[in-house]
């Protein structure tokens, strides 16, 4: 599904042909999916309202107006039946129910990073709440909505939590002003707390492994620390040097070349095929030579949200691999093996990092800077694609498809589908 305009469009995966138009009251400004593929959600947040659509019926509609309460945020429950809407202010979350038309509220949600979370099962719903000028954390039953645990966290000013995969263990994590990171149970018991350090600005970044094992917290310092899920303590650092020594690490170097052209295939005026191979250029990996210096920028200190500290870091789908970035050397990612607990590789790219996603089925890591490139890595190595068409397709953000054959490569105003092909075994 995309959206243009007031106009939602639906197509078919596999072969992009239009399915469905739907026309909405305004601007559309976020769309999502119900679980199950039936329903889809459009918040059009300058009017305050949320419009639902069916592909089943696609007569039917649905229209929920939060009025001059206002809205900031919406999203789907687990189950695809029911709508959770964020007023403006953060005064209440709204909870609808498309079968019952009931509706439940939620008071004090916290306006963080990541204020409301759902079990990978669809059970439970944790919502970071601030009252009385403490934060506290909600967790409730999503098939009745009520109410299974309320306690108070031992914050300043909680920034975000998350569930781990397995839904036993509730990350919190603190703001980065004060370095703390909590693990609670499913009842609220404080499993443990975890502080590297105790001055400078503290967590930027954290990620489960898809087995619940490993907890990843990115921190400003420049390093990564992974807990173990036995004894929640500290099992290793990760640094990210600028400069890489070790000869059992790879680094893939980006570099561009001019296409060379046949002076015998010149022609005036040059064909449309000719102009664009003439002046366009290519790029492809080299590996380099260690010791590799790579590219350091120095934060400017003054300055709010400064770029430093690892800000980026996703495990692959078979806990194997974990991928950082390291804001201070933004043009590099660091591909790190979790069973070694080593460096495995390093991308050197021309330009910043933008966007890198693993593949949900397989060790395949894609990765987009800004260009009309996407680059792809796998143990047996890495590849740079070339994404055809007509004028500059900047890719800033990228999303596999749940199967792994595909990927949809977004730039500011366009979108295209990257079909990739399965080798026969």
């Amino acid at each position: 599904a995309s959206c243009v305009q007031h106009s939602l469009v639906v197509r078919d995966a596999s072969s992009l042909q239009l399915l469905q138009l739907y026309t909405c009251l305004d601007q559309i400004q976020y769309i999502e999916w119900s679980s199950d593929s039936l329903f889809i959600l459009c918040a059009l947040y300058k009017r305050g309202i949320v419009q639902v659509w069916s592909l089943e019926q696609p007569a039917w509609h649905c229209r929920i107006d939060e009025g001059s309460a206002g809205l900031v945020a919406s999203c789907w429950s687990p189950d695809g039946r029911h709508i959770l809407n964020t007023t403006e202010f953060h005064l209440r979350i709204t909870v609808w129910s498309l079968c019952t038309k009931s509706v439940s509220y939620i008071k004090y949600p916290k306006a963080c990073q990541q204020g409301v979370v759902f079990t990978k099962d669809g059970r439970y719903m944790a919502v970071a709440e601030r009252r009385d000028c403490k934060d506290f954390i909600s967790i409730f039953v999503c098939n009745n909505w009520q109410l299974l645990r309320h306690f108070d966290t031992e914050t300043q000013d909680l920034s975000g939590i998350e569930w781990a995969p397995n839904g036993c263990v509730l990350a919190a994590w603190d703001t980065c002003l004060e370095y703390k990171v909590l693990l609670y149970s499913l009842d609220g018991r404080l499993l443990s707390s975890f502080r590297a350090y105790e001055w400078p600005l503290g967590v930027k970044s954290i990620a489960w492994s898809p087995s619940s094992q490993f907890l990843a917290v990115g921190s400003f310092d420049e390093k990564v620390r992974i807990l173990n899920h036995v004894t929640w303590k500290k099992i290793t650092e990760l640094d990210h040097p600028a400069t890489i020594a070790s000869k059992k690490t790879i680094v893939y170097k980006e570099v561009e070349k001019s296409p060379t052209v046949d002076t015998e295939r010149l022609s005036f005026p040059p064909t449309r095929e000719l102009a664009s191979s003439l002046f366009s250029t290519q790029s492809k990996y080299d590996i380099s030579q260690v010791p590799v210096s790579l590219q350091y920028v120095k934060p400017v200190a003054d300055r709010a949200n400064p770029k430093v500290g690892v800000g980026m870091l996703a495990f692959s789908a078979d806990n194997c691999f974990l991928a950082t970035k390291n804001d201070n050397i933004p043009n590099a990612v660091w591909i790190w093996d979790v069973r070694k607990l080593k460096l495995s590789v390093v991308l050197e790219q021309l330009c910043t990092i933008q966007c890198f996603q693993w593949d949900p089925c397989q060790p395949r890591l894609a990765v987009c800077t800004g260009t009309s490139r996407v680059y792809l890595w796998s143990p047996a190595g890495c590849v740079v694609v070339q994404v055809p068409g007509e004028g500059d397709f900047q890719i800033v953000s990228l999303s596999w498809h749940c199967s792994g054959d595909s990927m949809v490569l977004l730039s500011k105003d366009n979108f295209c589908v990257c079909y990739l092909e399965r080798e026969e075994v």
